[in-house]
C-alpha cells in the first residue's frame, strides 16, 4: 500500500516500477480514502502504542493506493525491496531508503506474510464495497 505521503508526493509510479522491475505482476490496484474504521482495524495490533492516534490520523489524511502483487517469493522480496520501517536505517536502493523522509511517514506498507496479505486485501476490498453500497443506498433513498 502506498501511504498518503507517497501518493501526495507522486511516488506511486516509481513504486510500481520498482516492483515490476523485480518481475512481479500487478494483479489489483485501488486508489481510495481509507476510512477510520478500516485504519483502526488494520493497525489494531498497535492500538496500545502512544502513537496510535497520530498513525490513524495520518493514514486517513489522504488517499492511499492498495495493490496486490503476484510472483514467486513476492512477500519476502517485497519486504527487502521496501526496506526498514525507519528510513534512516533503510538501505540505499530500498523504497524507504531512497524515498521516505521519516519513520511516521515512510511511504509504503507491505504485508509481512502471504496470509496477512490476503487478509489485508480482503478487508480493504470488502470495506470499500460496504462503503460504496451504503452510499448508494443512502443516495437512492434520498432520491425517492
Amino acid at each position: 500500500m502506498v501511504k498518503p505521503d507517497g501518493v501526495q508526493r507522486g511516488l506511486v509510479g516509481e513504486i510500481i516500477s520498482r516492483f515490476e522491475k523485480k518481475g512481479f505482476k500487478l494483479t489489483g490496484l485501488k486508489l481510495f480514502q481509507c476510512p477510520k474504521q478500516l485504519a483502526e482495524e488494520h493497525y489494531k495490533d498497535l492500538k496500545e502504542k502512544s502513537f496510535f492516534p497520530k498513525l490513524i490520523e495520518y493514514i486517513t489524511s489522504g488517499p492511499v493506493v492498495c495493490m496486490a502483487w503476484e510472483g514467486v517469493g513476492v512477500v519476502a522480496s517485497a519486504r527487502k525491496l521496501i526496506g526498514s520501517t525507519n528510513p534512516l536505517q533503510a538501505e540505499p536502493g530500498t523504497i524507504r531508503g531512497d524515498l521516505a523522509v521519516q519513520t511516521g511517514r515512510n511511504v509504503v506498507h507491505g504485508s509481512d506474510s502471504p496470509e496477512n496479505g490476503k487478509r489485508e486485501i480482503c478487508k480493504a476490498v470488502c470495506s470499500l464495497i460496504l462503503i460504496i453500497c451504503s452510499k448508494y443506498v443512502i443516495l437512492s433513498a434520498a432520491l425517492q
